[in-house]
């Protein structure tokens, strides 16, 4: 079939058919906060959300995070050669659990300088192992519990001690004995290993792929070592009181880079004891 276009009317039906001919977009995940979103695109599509460039792999699989707070709506960009697009998705707001704890002692609750500048520095260190950007596809796979055990915590809580708002629980809290192994929820890269910090004690960070990542906190014992290729359903510690804490449990804890997603909506409830 031959056909010829010509002057502005030309131009405009050109521009019409580069408009309405998209590639394809395809996500999977339920838009809310702390959530884990991934997607697929055609080839020769380049994608950008919360002003990060987002890796796509060759076969065309990327992941996004969503933050406790994000919202009330996120714009995920797209181009390819017929120009770029804006999807816009409104993200599903959450409840979370606020306690209120007054008559607290200062010094509970408020580290020392020193602690200060060493928390501070141990910080930089998981700020950095974050922000890596790993081509590894390993979010790709359907995770599971790094061990089973009694809730004792969830993702999103936050704690006022004395009237002063502190820092929101970012992880899942499972409790266990001191020693209990923990297995890899997913395959990674070992990217930080760390025996005593002073909040976290224990902490093993574990690079899925793209940006995600787990943190494994308040560890007794570490199994592995940064560089170690990791399988999913591999030891890679054991549970713990180290750090700042009241009984032994195992704090996992998972980033987007910056944005921090919440554990639980990748695996569901935790299966029966």
């Amino acid at each position: 079939m031959k056909f010829s276009l010509s002057g502005a009317r030309g131009i405009l039906l050109l521009s019409l058919f580069y408009t309405f001919s998209s590639s394809a977009l395809e996500v999977s995940g339920e838009w809310q906060q702390g959530a884990v979103i991934r997607g697929t695109v055609d080839a020769g599509v380049t994608l950008t959300f919360m002003d990060k460039n987002v890796r796509i792999s060759p076969e065309g699989n990327f992941v996004l995070g969503l933050g406790r707070d994000t919202g009330p709506e996120v714009v995920l960009h797209s181009r390819d050669k017929s120009g770029e697009r804006q999807h816009v998705y409104t993200v599903k707001p959450r409840e979370y659990r606020i306690q209120r704890v007054d008559g607290v002692p200062s010094k509970t609750v408020n580290p020392n300088k020193e602690q200060v500048e060493r928390s501070r520095a141990e910080a930089r260190l998981v700020w950095k192992a974050r922000q890596r950007d790993e081509a590894r596809t390993d979010f790709l796979t359907d995770f599971t519990w790094p061990l089973k055990g009694p809730i004792t915590g969830v993702y999103g809580s936050q704690r006022v001690y004395n009237g002063e708002p502190r820092r929101p629980h970012y992880g899942v809290d499972v409790a266990a004995p001191t020693g209990t192994v923990v297995v890899a929820p997913a395959g990674g890269l070992v990217t930080l290993t760390h025996d005593n910090m002073f909040f976290s004690g224990g902490t093993l960070i574990i690079d899925h792929g793209h940006g995600l990542t787990s943190a494994f906190i308040h560890l007794s014992k570490i199994l592995v070592k940064p560089g170690d290729q990791i399988v999913q359903g591999q030891p890679i510690a054991e549970v713990g009181a180290t750090g700042r804490v009241t009984g032994p449990h195992l704090d996992w804890r998972m980033s987007w880079f910056d944005q921090r997603v919440d554990p639980q909506l990748l695996v569901g409830e935790m299966p029966a004891q």
